[in-house]
C-alpha cells in the first residue's frame, strides 16, 4: 500500500476532515471514480477522432493478396533470399 501526502489549505483540510471526506476508504473510491470517468472520456474522444476522419477506399481481397505478395517479394529480395 503507498502512502501518499498532499498540501491543502489549512481551513479546506480542517473542514474536509470534519465532513468525513479525508476518509482512505472515501478517497480510493472517489479516485478510482475519477479513473473510469477519464478512461471512457479518453474512449469516447478517440471514437470521435476516429469517426471524423474520412472512409477508406474498400481493396479487394484479390488486391490485398497482390499486396501482400509484393511485400513479401520485396522483404525478400533486400534480406538475400
Amino acid at each position: 500500500m503507498t502512502t501518499i501526502q498532499i498540501n491543502l489549505p489549512d481551513q479546506l483540510a480542517e473542514d474536509a476532515k470534519q465532513a468525513g471526506l479525508l476518509s482512505a476508504e472515501l478517497l480510493e473510491n472517489w479516485l478510482r471514480q475519477q479513473l473510469r470517468e477519464r478512461r471512457a472520456d479518453q474512449l469516447f474522444s478517440a471514437m470521435d477522432r476516429m469517426s471524423a476522419v474520412d472512409d477508406p477506399a474498400v481493396i479487394s481481397p484479390e488486391a490485398v493478396a497482390e499486396e501482400i505478395a509484393a511485400m513479401r517479394a520485396e522483404r525478400r529480395a533486400r534480406s538475400g533470399y
